[in-house]
Formats: structure tokens, C-alpha cells, sequence
């Protein structure tokens, strides 16, 4: 039987193990050994992630823990832990908000299942903005003002943050080519929140599953095609094995960002500098992780070009037929008030900042090809 922690007890134990670690230096604060006595009792933070410990999203997280140690001058030490170490992908949410493990390193969209608003928080509609856009709406726009209305609301004792713009996320893996809306109907496909409510839309028959699950699934025939987030992780959990097909571009996930978990009851039982670490590791941890994608999705997609994998661009038709499909789904969405007033501040923000960013960004495509003329198969 799994005995679920007494919250207050659980907080109370928090407490006194950070107050105990604290009281021994003041108890040796006469002598020299007071130092060596703070230098040994480091507070652990307890950091489970949704991710297998052989993805490079796990190597993300440590990257955080890494600068929350290095900034903390070892007064803080977290624990990284994997997928299932202490709970399963898909629950680290609830263990965090119930005291089992301090922090959590995952996706709003995993939490889908508990209020489809989370969705909205990195994979709902794409107006037009980035991930690099809505991450900005998140920290300047009101998202976060919003974010923490919606943990109220479930009755969640957590903290979330943002942070690491991803890359927008591929269509996917196909054993075949596809090249219209036709060719994708009747397909079953894996991926997760609310683009499993736009994928159906369009034709597909939908199985939302963790990244751990996916291989299997699609070796034993559960799915015919699928996504999961990009070049890196996807080729280390085999997936050229079981497709030839990757299509990249698209707008069913295509601005979303990390998600740090917070327990509130834990962050706030910290003295108020670790506060400050603990939050602000995650922006220096979102430009860290910005760079190793960079470097490390762009190697890796070049691989799997090198090793039989067919490199495509969605075509213009299914791209096309996803925007379609978005403006059918979010009337529906929006008959819920809190995600009306969600999705009218994310399109208030992405009209006026996208309208700057584009007008202001040049041709960068028209300047690859003049320096690299050909390479580009569009």
C-alpha cells in the first residue's frame, strides 16, 4: 500500500531539517569548526524530471541544478532524478504539489488531463508568435499572473516557471510520405494535449503516451506515426528504428517552453537569497538550454539525414489544414471563461510584439541560400 505524506508533516519536516542544518553552525558558532559543519549540511532539493534518464532534456535539468549549486556556493545541492524515480512522467505535478519530491521538471502540457487550460501554456493555439513570443508573454504579458490563477484553482501547492523556447516541434515520424490532409486520416498518432484534440479534428485517431512509450507502441502496431519534440531526443529513443519518414515544421505544438515545479510550502521555507537562486537559475538555465539545442538538435538532425532517414518539410496543405482546424477548436475552448481570457491575452500580445518582430527581423532565409545556395530542400 503507498502511504501518501501528511502535507503539514511533510512541510514541518522541511522546516526542521533546514532549520537543523542551519542550528548546527549557530550551535558551533564559537569555534572553528562552524564552516566545515555548513560546508557538510548542503539542503537537498529533491528534483524529479518527466523525461528518461537518456534524453537530452535530462542533461536540461542538470544544467539547472548545476547553476543552482554553483550560485548557492553548495548551500543548496539537487538531487536530478528520471521518469518513474518517484513517480511516473504524467504525475510529478501532484507529487509535487503533495510534498513527495520539492521540484519537477516537465511540460504544461502533461497536466492536460487535470484542466485542458493547462495546454494553453506552450501548446494551445499558435497566433502567430514563437515559443521565444509566449515565453515573453508569460514573463511580461500576464501569463504567469494567469498560470498561478490556474494552480489556485486546482488547489495546487506549487510555483511554476518557464523557461528554454523550444524549437517548434516536428509533425513527426511516418513510415510513408504524406503529402495532404488525406494521406494523414485514420492514422493513429501519438502526441499530447491539445494537439491531440487538433490532430483528431483533422482525421487521426489520437493516443496521448510519454516519451518512454513510444517505440514500443509503434513496434507493436498501438500507433501508426507520432511526434514527440525534436532531432535529439527523438533519435535516442530509436526512432529512425520504426520510421523513415521525419517531417519537420509545424503548428500543432510550436511555442512551448519547459515548465519548473515549484512546492510553494518548500520554496517559502527557504531563506529569501535560496528563493531568489532557486528562481532565477531557471532563466539562466532557459539561455544555457537555448544553446544546447541549438548545437545539439542541428548535429543530430544532420545524422539522421546521413543515416537513411528522409528529412521533409511539412507540406504547405497540412500546414494549411492545422490553422483550420485551430479556428474550429478555439470557439470550443473559449466556452470556458478562464481560457477565453487566457487566449485573449495571448492574442492581444502576439498581434503587437509579432507585428514589431517581423517587421523588424530580415530575409534570413534569403541570406542562407545567397551563402549556402542549394543546401535548403524545400
Amino acid at each position: 500500500m503507498t502511504v501518501t505524506p501528511n502535507k503539514t508533516a511533510q512541510v514541518s519536516r522541511r522546516s526542521f531539517l533546514r532549520k537543523g542544518a542551519l542550528g548546527a553552525g549557530v550551535t558551533a558558532a564559537g569555534g572553528l569548526a562552524a564552516p566545515a559543519v555548513l560546508a557538510q549540511s548542503p539542503i537537498v532539493v529533491k528534483l524529479q524530471t518527466s523525461w528518461p534518464a537518456s534524453d537530452i532534456w535530462q542533461e536540461m535539468a542538470q544544467a539547472y541544478a548545476d547553476r543552482v549549486e554553483a550560485m548557492s556556493g553548495g548551500r543548496l545541492k539537487v538531487d536530478v532524478l528520471p521518469a518513474g524515480a518517484v513517480v511516473a512522467a504524467f504525475q510529478v505535478m501532484d507529487a509535487v504539489s503533495d510534498g513527495l519530491i520539492d521540484m519537477a521538471h516537465s511540460v504544461p502540457v502533461y497536466w492536460y488531463g487535470k484542466n485542458k487550460a493547462a495546454s494553453l501554456f506552450g501548446t494551445g493555439p499558435v497566433f502567430g508568435g514563437s515559443a521565444d513570443t509566449m515565453l515573453g508573454w508569460f514573463y511580461a504579458g500576464g501569463g504567469k499572473e494567469f498560470y498561478a490563477e490556474l494552480m489556485d484553482t486546482m488547489g495546487l501547492d506549487v510555483e511554476g516557471m518557464l523557461g528554454f523556447p523550444m524549437p517548434a516541434q516536428p509533425f513527426g515520424w511516418f513510415k510513408s510520405e504524406v503529402a495532404g490532409v488525406d494521406d494523414i486520416k485514420g492514422l493513429k498518432y501519438r502526441t499530447v494535449g491539445l494537439a491531440a484534440d487538433l490532430m483528431q479534428s483533422m482525421g487521426m485517431s489520437v493516443a496521448q503516451l510519454p516519451g518512454g512509450e513510444i517505440v514500443p507502441a509503434m513496434e507493436r502496431g498501438v500507433i501508426d506515426a507520432f511526434e514527440f519534440n525534436n532531432p535529439t531526443s527523438d533519435s535516442r529513443f530509436g526512432a529512425q528504428d520504426v520510421a523513415k519518414n521525419y517531417y519537420l515544421s509545424s503548428y500543432h505544438q510550436a511555442s512551448e517552453s519547459f515548465e519548473f515545479l515549484f512546492s510553494k510550502s518548500f520554496l517559502e521555507g527557504l531563506d529569501p537569497d535560496l528563493q531568489a537562486i532557486m528562481r532565477h537559475a531557471v532563466e539562466a538555465a532557459s539561455t544555457a538550454n537555448s544553446a544546447t539545442a541549438l548545437d545539439q538538435y542541428s548535429r543530430d538532425l544532420q545524422k539522421l539525414g546521413e543515416s537513411g532517414v528522409t528529412v521533409h518539410r511539412t507540406p504547405d496543405a497540412i500546414l494549411e489544414a492545422q490553422l483550420e482546424a485551430w479556428d474550429a477548436l478555439i470557439p470550443q475552448l473559449e466556452e470556458d471563461e478562464f481560457m477565453k481570457r487566457v487566449l485573449d491575452s495571448q492574442r492581444e500580445w502576439v498581434e503587437r510584439v509579432t507585428y514589431y518582430t517581423l517587421m523588424n527581423s530580415p530575409d534570413y532565409q534569403l541570406a542562407y541560400e545567397h551563402y549556402y545556395p542549394g543546401k535548403l530542400a524545400l
